[in-house]
């Protein structure tokens, strides 16, 4: 097989060796693909290894030896799915490999918020510390989380992770789940719907997909019913925020303060309203990125390849 990767930098920067895709077949790797190169640098090739390189029905068209795409992520929102099924192309995408990961993630958002860490090393590196003449100092609202509700939106494998980890520290856990879930087996833990967790938690935490029927979900009006000193955190998409409305909301209080490793337009535009907003922790989608995820997900790419390979594709999502 011959094995193009448009766009290898964010799995392997250097850390991460290509050495179970590249024992299948000749392979060769691109660390990032303009749109505009695409056709050219797939062209000939079997296989194409996609992250966030979109592949559509035309240029489906113009790449006649295409048998098979590994996308390497769990999203696969990148390919037109319906064409490559229409020219019998298997699409495959990696389901699960970075649970832990983000859920570690966003509990590291959650006590960052609660306790300002990398704040107070940097007022200590000032001298803060020195000049308050006091033997503790700090200068931020402190939390601690034991009692307090956390409100998970989504409720799959990441999110009842995290719900064990918050569990894990004496937090009360609610969780909406658009289709039914088992009880996770720990207490106190409640369904509610999503009006409810934005209306009554402490932490509203998104894990959910997004969609063409949510993008945008968490609006002015859901933001505005959060109470007094709630704090917000979105490890998901960034396009399931009304970004003004929440950098809006930040600026009136409520929440309190907020954390997100994601934006709807990525890597974020200089224009984005959040980035002028007060309270609030950005990073750069970087949850998923543990060199242990990566290397999951690595193997879970060669696999797909192997498994298209023997005439029995797994992983297929068309």
């Amino acid at each position: 097989m011959r094995i193009v990767a448009l766009d290898g930098h964010t799995l392997n920067p250097g850390d991460n060796p290509w050495a179970p895709v590249e024992a299948l077949g000749e392979f060769v790797v691109y660390d990032k693909t303009p749109d505009e190169l695409v056709v050219e640098r797939a062209l000939g090739f079997d296989v194409i290894l996609t992250n966030k390189v979109p592949l559509t029905a035309d240029i489906f068209d113009q790449l006649p030896d295409l048998k098979f795409v590994s996308v390497t992520a769990t999203g696969y929102n990148v390919v037109d799915v319906e064409a490559a099924r229409a020219r019998s192309i298997p699409v495959s995408n990696i389901p699960v490999y970075g649970t832990d990961s983000v859920a570690q993630y966003t509990l590291a958002l959650l006590l960052e918020l609660c306790h300002n860490v990398g704040h107070h090393d940097l007022r200590v590196h000032e001298g803060g510390w020195q000049e308050s003449g006091y033997w503790s100092f700090w200068d931020t609202p402190l939390t601690e989380l034991a009692g307090k509700t956390l409100g998970l939106v989504g409720f799959g494998r990441i999110g009842q992770r995290v719900g064990q980890l918050a569990h894990a520290f004496g937090m009360e856990v609610w969780a909406y789940a658009p289709s039914p879930k088992d009880d996770p087996g720990y207490a106190p833990f409640s369904f509610k719907s999503v009006e409810e967790i934005f209306a009554g938690a402490d932490v509203v935490s998104l894990h959910c997909p997004q969609t063409a029927s949510n993008a945008g979900f968490v609006n002015a009006e859901l933001l505005s019913s959060m109470k007094d000193g709630a704090l917000f955190i979105n490890t998901a998409r960034g396009g399931l925020v009304d970004e003004a409305a929440l950098a809006d909301a930040l600026r009136a209080g409520k929440p309190r303060a907020a954390a997100t490793d994601v934006a709807s337009t990525e890597p974020i535009g200089d224009d984005n309203p959040l980035l002028g907003a007060p309270n609030l922790i950005m990073t750069p989608h970087m949850a998923w990125a543990t060199v242990e995820a990566r290397g999951r997900l690595m193997q879970m790419t060669a696999d797909n390849i192997a498994a298209f390979g023997r005439g029995e594709p797994i992983n297929v999502v068309n």
